[in-house]
């Protein structure tokens, strides 16, 4: 695992703030829901995380314009041995951010580069589950070749413009 703790290490996946920025324009608000277990860990401290978030904040709209933002981050910081209620795949931090946004679950799209993210979001009761190959993607899409248990998505995108573009050509 590779821990992120200063936001100056933040890079952007090329297209990304972009694709952010055209799934808002289409009326979609942008959640991050993530598994951050180097707090749990002790690797590390929770007071960065505001810090984190701002970087992303800053390098999105520097690359996307002021369209590529995010809405909302829910984090789950316990240790993986940890029995709470919000770890990935569980779908509880989906839950909240639905909560605290007025978004209807079956009608979102869960998008993530992981195995554990198409489960979180059928869990959750996402309309769609993606699978990007970007980041962990293409690994994760080897285990599904290997017939791993779990989860299918209902896409494998080359990356999350992709899968924004086939989202927004098949909106129902």
């Amino acid at each position: 695992h590779v821990y992120i703790s200063d936001p100056a290490r933040i890079e952007l996946i090329p297209g990304a703030a972009a694709a952010i920025a055209e799934a808002r324009a289409a009326g979609y608000l942008v959640v991050v829901v993530t598994n951050q277990s180097g707090i749990g860990r002790g690797i590390i401290d929770p007071l960065a995380m505001p810090f984190i978030h701002s970087r992303l904040d800053i390098l999105l709209s520097g690359a996307g314009g002021p369209g590529a933002r995010i809405d909302r981050y829910e984090l789950c910081v316990h240790h993986p041995n940890e029995d709470c209620a919000c770890r990935k795949p569980k779908p509880y931090l989906v839950q909240e951010a639905a909560r605290a946004l007025d978004i209807d679950i079956s009608r979102s799209i869960f998008v993530g580069d992981k195995l554990t993210d198409v489960e979180t979001g059928k869990n959750a009761g996402c309309h769609y589950s993606i699978l990007v190959r970007t980041g962990k993607g293409a690994d994760e899409e080897a285990l599904l070749a290997k017939g791993v248990e779990g989860a299918k998505p209902d896409l494998v995108a080359d990356s999350l413009g992709a899968a924004v573009e086939w989202v927004l050509s098949n909106a129902t």
